[in-house]
């Protein structure tokens, strides 16, 4: 959590816990843990020096490309992992709007946002559509991390490939289109959005970018770039994540 440490102190204060970490590659806000180790204990963790994530979870806040002072709207932010992570980024500077369907998420998250120190973020439950339209292009950035099937996350949850129905996997993409359809709306001329999920099914990523292109709100953005991420191949979550511009 860079609004109170740095990695090099961090990594210090956890080497004296004889807790060892090593720098990741392209990630400056991460520290990776050689062994597991109960960190929740430490009065670092308790004092919000930093939060637990996996990596490829951290790649989303940098690729969003937030700056101090801008009002960035997280539409999905559940317990706020990139939130916080928004927030640090930000310099606790400008206007972070928490939202989502759950007040008990939401609640989960402020208590996290007061122990790392991050008091820019406003909370709205999304318990009708006046909350959306409200926001209506009036955010500099948006980030969407959808609802999905969570096959990106089978390493760590290995039983639910088992449990997933065809039908749940259907209904997630009804789900998605919507929300992307919905949210998209936020985002003001000028602005950018994230879409991502952890998940690594085409339907649920590229070809839902490709066809809300295609809608009448769609073709207000363009296509930036987006990133794929296998767990075969990076060793962490399998993730995705594109990037869209509004048109001034």
């Amino acid at each position: 959590n860079t609004l109170k440490t740095t990695k090099e102190k961090l990594r210090a204060i956890l080497m004296d816990l004889d807790i060892e970490t090593d720098y990741l590659k392209d990630q400056p806000d991460a520290l990776v843990l050689k062994e597991r180790a109960n960190v929740f204990l430490t009065d670092a963790f308790k004092e919000g020096f930093f939060e637990v994530q996996d990596a490829s979870s951290q790649l989303v806040a940098a690729f969003l490309d937030v700056k101090p002072g801008m009002r960035v709207v997280d539409t999905c932010a559940g317990a706020g992992g990139k939130t916080l992570h928004l927030a640090s980024l930000m310099e606790n500077k400008g206007q972070l709007i928490a939202m989502d369907l759950y007040e008990s998420k939401l609640k989960q998250l402020k208590l996290r946002a007061k122990r790392n120190g991050a008091f820019n973020i406003e909370y709205r439950i999304i318990d009708s559509t006046k909350v959306i339209k409200k926001l209506q292009e009036k955010a500099d950035r948006v980030l969407i991390d959808a609802p999905c099937s969570g096959l990106g996350v089978l390493k760590r949850n290995p039983d639910a490939k088992w449990k997933l129905q065809p039908e749940f996997i259907d209904n997630i993409r009804k789900v998605q289109a919507e929300v992307l359809e919905s949210y998209s709306r936020i985002v003001k001329p000028g602005g950018k959005l994230v879409y991502a999920t952890c998940s690594v099914l085409p339907s649920e990523n590229q070809e839902q970018v490709k066809h809300f292109l295609t809608t009448e709100n769609g073709k207000n953005f363009t296509f930036a770039k987006d990133v794929k991420i296998l767990a075969s191949e990076s060793g962490f979550d399998g993730f995705y994540m594109a990037l869209l511009e509004r048109k001034a």
